[in-house]
C-alpha cells in the first residue's frame, strides 16, 4: 500500500495546484491524510526554508540545509504519521535535492546518495509532474514575488528536469509521470485513476 506519497517537478509544473485535490480524493476513500512540504514541514524546517529560498549561499551549504530540514521533517512529522497508520503526502522530498542540487547546481550524485542514506526513508510512490521548461517559465511569469530558485534561468531548469528524469530512470517502479502540460481536467483524470489504486 502506498502510504508515503511525494509530488515532484520543476517550479511552474503545477504540482502544488493538484496536491490538495489529490489529498481530498484519498480522504474520500477513507484514508487519514497528512499533507506537508519541503523545505519546511516543521517549525525548524520553515525557518530553514526561508533561508534556503531567499539567502544566497554555496551549493554545499544549500544541500546540507535541505537535508537537515528533511531529517527533522522525517523524525517529527513523516515517520510518526506513517507509524500511526496515516497516509503522508509531501510537496517535494529527496528527489528534489537530486534534481535541484544535483542536476541544477551540478553537485556530485554520489555525495547526494550519501546524504540520502541519513534520511532513512523513501517514498512508496512519487508523482512527477513533467512539463516543457518554456511552459513552466510562462506559468511562473504570473508570480509577483519569486524566490531565488524561481529566478534562475531556463538552462538551470532544463538541468533540473534532466535530473528528475534520471531519478525516474533509476527507480521507475516508484514513479508515476504526469504530463503536466495537459489541461487541468486531463491531469485530474490521471490523478483520479492513481488515487483509485491507493488505500
Amino acid at each position: 500500500m502506498s502510504r508515503f506519497i511525494t509530488f515532484e517537478g520543476v517550479d511552474g509544473a503545477g504540482k502544488s495546484t493538484h496536491l490538495a485535490w489529490f489529498a481530498d480524493a484519498l480522504r474520500g476513500r477513507g484514508l487519514d491524510v497528512v499533507v506537508t512540504r519541503e523545505p519546511g514541514g516543521t517549525r525548524l524546517g520553515e525557518q530553514l526554508r526561508e533561508m534556503v529560498l531567499n539567502q544566497p549561499m554555496g551549493m554545499g551549504t544549500e544541500a546540507l540545509l535541505m537535508f537537515a530540514s528533511r531529517i527533522e521533517h522525517v523524525e517529527q512529522v513523516i515517520r510518526p504519521a506513517l507509524l500511526s497508520g496515516k497516509c503522508v503526502i509531501s510537496d517535494r522530498f529527496t528527489d528534489a535535492s537530486f534534481a535541484y542540487q544535483g542536476g541544477g547546481r551540478g553537485m556530485e550524485w554520489e555525495r547526494l546518495r550519501e546524504l540520502e542514506q541519513w534520511v532513512g526513508i523513501r517514498p512508496d510512490l512519487t508523482l512527477f509532474f513533467d512539463v516543457p521548461i518554456e511552459v513552466a517559465r510562462m506559468r511562473l511569469s504570473n508570480n509577483v514575488a519569486l524566490d531565488r530558485f524561481e529566478k534562475e534561468e531556463g538552462e538551470f531548469f532544463e538541468r533540473v528536469r534532466a535530473g528528475y528524469h534520471r531519478r525516474v530512470t533509476e527507480d521507475p517502479s516508484r514513479f508515476e509521470v504526469i504530463d503536466a502540460a495537459q489541461s487541468l481536467d486531463e491531469v485530474k483524470r490521471q490523478l483520479a485513476s492513481i488515487a483509485g489504486n491507493i488505500g
